[in-house]
């Protein structure tokens, strides 16, 4: 994808990947394509290759791109959402099946930094789970029974927890991890070039068709790309319309890093249990002070523009808690994909024999990724795999029904925006480096102006599923609020599902 392109650059971004392949310029036969180069898509690649298969990987934008570069790097095994929440919908075998999945996952991230020679500041730490209220301490309580019963056995009760929580309690779940995203993606891509793999940067995919026992994918400059199997690892899945993305629903979060004295800040994941968005803490270490990455403030993607009182917000947070924090030296904004019934969405695509995908990372995308790289490596050369019970992306969502319903109410909504009031009144009301929506000849209109003050007008209909996109000034993109794609203000498709431009509209 190209997520790169929105305006806000995350401390992770300042390393760039070494990889100077030009786009795929022909035609071309694989036996496996990968599409995206996050951490998904990279992962499932090498796990393929070095399973002896042949393959190419393509990606929108450049690789790494996209949302693994605007991640808080987390590599938890605590399920984000709760083993209890969990438990409560589907049951402990669902339980055991995720806590194995994510535990493999950092396993395997920790392994093939060694064998790869990876430097990429992996290290395990410790993982704390906090209550943000006192009355919040029971369901602690409940957490721990649900994480024991999933497998978590030596996730244990402290009576106090690291740094700003030491006057209260926590959950302590040993053998948590953090690396430097990017470092870890760079170190994927040169293992990759030395196994044979074909990477193709700048290649968008725009069509793609299951057909005769193979896979045909066209690419944004009319070329083919022809596969016995595909992976779709770009984050929300562009092939399919309707199927998995009325499950899931798209929402901003936001990360704020700014240096501390070395040893101000525990080396441990930290989260709280304050709803609807929990705060999130790491440290990123460093030879003469660490970094301290802060994130939470989350919403629907599309349904707010108070993010500079969000950053707000948290840079306050964190300072009266971390007194020892300099300058805020980033600020940025990812998206994730929350599912109904709190697990992702790895394996089978939904009306596929041999699509794959990778989707619904619900906060956890980077163990997931892996996770997911697994399972499809094990589809693909087993037939089946150990976690598909849990993940299924063809399961039915008969529980978790009533957040379902909720999302997709939320969807209708964005859709039938067409028939309401424009944001503003006219163009003349759209102030430089600002955009609106605007009704023009009947139709409501997607306006930007520039910097010069140059007005640029597209249609403000997703091209997905139609639904009226939103103005980010944060980003300085369109956000479709239904199912996340996100485009910038010239119009180009910066994040999926939808892979076409928003037309442009005659002044």
């Amino acid at each position: 994808m190209n997520a790169a392109k929105e305006l806000s650059r995350s401390l992770w971004m300042e390393h760039r990947i070494n990889h100077q392949g030009p786009p795929l310029a022909g035609d071309l036969t694989t036996e496996v394509l990968v599409i995206g180069a996050g951490i998904a898509g990279l992962s499932c690649a090498y796990e393929l290759v070095r399973s002896g298969h042949q393959v190419a990987v393509v990606d929108r934008g450049a690789l790494g791109g996209g949302m693994t570069a605007r991640t808080s790097a987390h590599l938890a095994f605590e399920l984000d959402d709760f083993f209890e929440e969990l438990r409560s919908l589907r049951g402990e075998d669902a339980c055991r099946q995720y806590y194995e999945s994510q535990c493999a996952a950092v396993d395997r991230i920790e392994e093939i930094c060694r064998e790869e020679a990876i430097d990429c500041d992996f290290a395990r730490i410790d993982g704390y789970f906090v209550p943000a209220e006192g009355r919040d301490v029971d369901y602690l309580r409940k957490e721990l029974d649900a994480a024991h019963a999933a497998g978590f056995a030596d996730a244990e009760w402290v009576a106090a927890g690291p740094g700003f929580w030491s006057s209260g309690p926590a959950l302590r779940f040993p053998r948590q991890g953090r690396f430097h995203p990017l470092k870890y993606l760079d170190g994927l891509v040169r293992s990759l070039e030395r196994h044979g793999a074909a990477l193709y940067p700048e290649t968008p995919i725009v069509g793609l068709e299951e057909k005769d026992g193979r896979v045909d994918a066209v690419t944004g400059a009319g070329r083919t790309i022809r596969a016995a199997q595909v992976v779709v690892a770009t984050n929300s899945p562009f092939h399919l319309r309707i199927p998995i993305h009325t499950k899931q629903a798209p929402y901003r979060t936001y990360v704020i890093a700014g240096p501390v004295p070395r040893g101000a800040a525990p080396d441990a994941l930290i989260w709280d249990t304050l709803e609807p968005a929990y705060h999130y803490v790491r440290i990123q270490p460093g030879a003469e002070a660490d970094t301290l990455i802060v994130g939470g403030e989350d919403h629907k993607t599309g349904e707010a523009d108070d993010m500079d009182e969000r950053l707000g917000r948290l840079e306050a947070w964190t300072r009266e808690r971390f007194p020892e924090l300099g300058p805020i030296g980033h600020k940025w904004s990812g998206q994730v994909f929350e599912p109904s019934d709190y697990a992702p969405f790895l394996g089978r695509s939904p009306g596929h024999d041999q699509v794959y995908l990778i989707t619904g990372d619900s906060g956890e995308g980077l163990t997931t990724g892996v996770a997911g790289a697994l399972m499809i490596r094990e589809l693909i050369d087993e037939g089946g795999s150990r976690w598909s019970g849990v993940y299924d992306p063809d399961r039915l969502m008969l529980r978790g029904a009533v957040e379902f319903v909720k999302e997709n109410a939320d969807a209708a909504r964005h859709w039938a925006a067409h028939l309401g009031s424009a944001e503003v009144g006219s163009l003349d009301a759209i102030p430089p480096g600002e955009g609106g929506l605007v009704k023009l000849d009947g139709k409501m209109t997607a306006a930007y102006r520039n910097g010069d003050g140059d007005l640029k007008l597209l249609s403000a209909s997703c091209t997905h599923m139609g639904c009226v996109v939103r103005w980010n000034r944060f980003e300085r993109c369109w956000d479709c609020p239904c199912h996340g794609s996100h485009f910038s203000v010239d119009g180009e498709p910066l994040q999926g599902p939808a892979f076409k431009p928003l037309a442009k509209v005659a002044p």
